[in-house]
């Protein structure tokens, strides 16, 4: 799994002009799942979205979570994350999992994200045309991939 994680003042998502999720304060998390993908990416992953430390403390350091702001999360399934432009100028998608594969693991990702946060995670619609709107705070954005831990 592939995660780009941006620290937001607000964020939302459309989809045919309706607003499907939308939030203040805390994380555009655009995931991209690879059929390689297993439960333990996904709980490794989760952990590591919920519990960074990216926010602002009383001496601007970042130092704080999610939880010390009451922050919120707004998951964005993105295939394009597994983009590989290594011939041509087109990119190819074949390492993004397919639907039947990748729908389950980002549904057990809301889940589970919303469990760690004992908070409804917003979201866009899976493979939908998504216009993704957002104010990057900082600006902060994270790259997280799990096969490298990193």
């Amino acid at each position: 799994m592939r995660a780009v994680i941006q620290r937001v003042t607000e964020a939302s998502c459309k989809v045919d002009g309706k607003i499907t999720g939308a939030i203040t304060d805390g994380f555009l998390v655009l995931l991209g799942i690879e059929d390689a993908d297993t439960h333990e990416d996904l709980d490794w992953l989760a952990q590591k979205i919920v519990n960074m430390r990216v926010f602002g403390d009383e001496n601007g350091l970042m130092n704080k979570g999610l939880a010390d702001i009451d922050g919120n999360i707004l998951l964005i399934s993105q295939f394009t994350l597994f983009a590989s432009t290594k011939k041509g100028n087109r990119p190819g998608f074949t390492r993004a999992a397919r639907p039947d594969k990748a729908i389950p693991l980002y549904e057990s990702m809301i889940k589970q994200l919303s469990s760690l946060l004992n908070k409804e995670v917003q979201t866009g619609i899976f493979g939908a045309d998504m216009k993704i709107s957002l104010v990057n705070d900082g600006p902060v954005t994270i790259s997280i991939d799990t096969k490298n831990k990193e």
